[in-house]
């Protein structure tokens, strides 16, 4: 990685930075403090606009998204994003104008739904309220009159009229009322009450006591209007909703025309973000940035046929960001890698390493020939049909491996769609064919030998493990820590191949039994010896012997392989089970319409489950078991200037 300054002509800046956004060489480095000579711009005003515009169109692609749902195809989020000529950036600058007033027009035909929405809510809560109250001939905020205290409300109880009359005079004899009960029901009585204006504090009192309350919907105008206003204004709130949809269902016609606006002031975003940064002059603008070293002669040859440039260049230093270079084969394992983290300088690339055992273990978890080929033609039908991003092909190449790794291991385990083949010939035959019968090759059946599959996996997980440590013994040979390669990584590895000779010599010889005793016993002594070396007096002593504590993390580290054989006894198994419920109804017409249907759903849950399994346990496997022994991580991924877009790309010159 170098560290890159160019200079050049600030009348160039604009075409300059569109080309270098283009190829995507750069990754623009902030400076805190400019050099003598040299300013800031600043274009925050012009970046929050088009900010804002990305928004707009945003809010009104979701909108559209609610109202008039896209008709895409079951796999359509495979496809790639739209290519376009350089040409077409600038009509579609041009149409940004009108573009974004059909936003604002979409996003104010949902905010009047929003607002009716809830007004309508509000009204059928005051319908609701006023309802009981249909039969009253007066207003509910009818006010007292000279000689009149008028009382309207609901007590929390049914009377009826006598009921009523004896409960209010049982508070206080002495209150002269007269009353009439518009409504009543369980645990409810509405009623509009008249007292003299005399007794309306002793009115008060009385009800008060029996719990009356006011109604929570006040009105100037009898129930029975204000229930028609209400509900007239409820039907044109909702003409105007259906309005306002309908508008938003035409409006959608331009949803391609918004994508690619939205993607138009995104990019212009980010260039104004990077002007932001560059330091200027009255006629020079400088760009400060990192450049991977293979770029480079891109690069001048880029600036030399923009602009009348300046470049100086020097290796970068170890906060550079860090770009990584992989070949077809690991290229697609570098997601599973940054989503751990991305190397350090001090760090090797494991991706090569990680990709070849993330293959290997995918396909022993999943371990079925018929699913391996099933998952290597639909992504490759995929690939060919949608054309996907970089992205995205990655990710599918990454299962597509996987794959093919999964149909040589079914066919190791003798495993294709389970046993579904001998099934279906013994179905319709009446045969009792096994799959070790039907193959013409020696298979491995993780039921019958789980012993040695244990062991095998076992063994893999060793491997697995000295490769990682492996790395551990290189990074400190280059960093040239011979002590932590020979002594702290060394001795271990040779320790761990020691017991691995050990346990083999339990089952060839005694004498390779011994000489694994021997090699792990003398690397025992090693580690007593040097494991303390960096502590003073006895704690060379315990130091050294308490590091031998680290055997049982070693054995935890490799018994956690076992999944490699649990797993795949799993996706087997099951596949058996689905294949055997889908005989289960017979050879008559409806018997074989089940066993189809049953074999399709039961398979599809098979690789549905067993797939995600397999892909969470072999990365487990990887960042736990493998990274732990060397990989330190908390680097910076490589970041270019570029086009951020969404839904469409530039098509490359030629």
């Amino acid at each position: 990685m170098k560290k890159v300054r160019i200079v050049a002509l600030r009348e160039d800046r604009k075409r300059l930075l569109e080309h270098i956004q283009d190829s995507a060489l750069i990754q623009v480095r902030k400076v805190d403090k400019s050099e003598k000579g040299f300013s800031k711009v600043n274009v925050t005003s012009q970046m929050k606009i088009f900010e804002k515009n990305v928004t707009l169109c945003e809010n009104s692609l979701s909108i559209l998204d609610e109202y008039a749902r896209e008709k895409k195809g079951l796999l359509s989020s495979f496809a790639g994003r739209k290519e376009i000529d350089p040409d077409e950036i600038g009509e579609i600058a041009s149409n940004s104008g009108e573009v974004i007033n059909v936003c604002r027009q979409i996003i104010d035909c949902n905010r009047t739904i929003i607002d009716n929405s809830a007004e309508i809510v509000r009204i059928n809560t005051s319908l609701a309220q006023l309802e009981v109250w249909q039969n009253l001939d007066i207003p509910i905020n009818t006010a007292d009159t000279q000689s009149t205290a008028v009382f309207i409300g609901s007590l929390p109880k049914m009377y009826n009229d006598g009921e009523l009359k004896t409960a209010l005079a049982a508070e206080n004899p002495k209150l002269e009322f007269e009353f009439e009960i518009q409504h009543k029901e369980d645990n409810l009585t509405c009623f509009v009450l008249f007292a003299p204006i005399s007794q309306k504090k002793m009115a008060e009192d009385v009800l008060r006591t029996l719990g009356f309350a006011k109604p929570m919907t006040g009105t100037s105008h009898t129930p029975a209007v204000k229930t028609s206003r209400l509900t007239n204004k409820k039907v044109q709130l909702q003409n105007d909703i259906e309005r306002c949809e309908k508008a938003i269902e035409e409006l959608a016609e331009h949803r391609e025309e918004i994508k690619v606006t939205q993607d138009y002031f995104r990019i212009r975003a980010d260039k104004y973000n990077v002007i932001n940064e560059l330091e200027h002059t009255k006629h020079v603008f400088v760009i400060n940035g990192y450049i991977p070293d293979e770029d480079y002669d891109k690069l001048i040859k880029l600036c030399e046929r923009v602009s009348t440039c300046y470049i100086e260049a020097e290796d970068a230093d170890d906060d550079a960001p860090v770009k990584l270079k992989n070949n077809r084969f690991s290229k697609p394992a570098q997601s599973i890698l940054t989503m751990y983290a991305a190397p350090s300088h001090a760090d090797i690339d494991p991706t090569p390493l990680l990709a070849f055992f993330f293959y290997f273990f995918f396909g022993m978890m999943f371990s079925d020939a018929g699913y391996g080929l099933l998952m290597v033609i639909a992504i490759g039908i995929v690939l060919k049909a949608f054309k996907p991003d970089e992205k995205m092909r990655n990710n599918l190449k990454l299962f597509q491996y996987c794959g093919v790794s999964t149909f040589f291991w079914g066919l190791i385990f003798g495993s294709i769609f389970g046993d579904a083949p001998v099934v279906l010939y013994n179905y319709f035959t009446g045969a009792k064919l096994t799959m070790a019968q039907l193959l013409p090759w020696p298979t491995l059946d993780p039921q019958k030998d789980a012993l040695v599959l244990m062991i095998i996996s076992i063994a893999f997980g060793l491997v697995h493990i000295l490769v990682g440590m492996g790395c551990k013994f290189y990074i400190c040979l280059k960093q040239k820590d011979w002590g932590g390669a020979f002594f702290d990584t060394g001795l271990w590895m040779l320790m761990l191949i020691g017991f691995a000779v050990l346990a083999a010599g339990i089952a060839v010889s005694q004498t390779v039994f011994y000489i694994g005793a021997g090699i792990a016993i003398a690397c025992a002594v090693g580690l007593v010896l040097t494991q303390g070396r960096k502590k003073k007096g006895i704690g060379k002593v315990v130091g050294g012997l308490a590091s031998l504590y680290d055997v049982t993390s070693y054995i935890s580290d490799l018994l956690s392989y076992s999944r490699l054989l649990a797993l795949g006894l799993t996706t087997g198994v099951m596949a058996q089970v689905f294949n055997m419920l889908a005989t289960m109804f017979g050879k008559s017409v409806v018997g074989m319409i089940f066993m189809i249907i049953i074999m399709i759903v039961g398979h599809a849950i098979n690789i549905g489950l067993n797939a995600l399994g397999s892909y969470v346990h072999t990365m487990r496997l990887q960042y736990v078991e493998m990274f732990s022994k060397f990989y330190e991580g908390g680097g910076k991924e490589f970041e270019p200037f570029t086009l951020n877009s969404k839904y469409i790309k530039i098509k490359e010159e030629k």
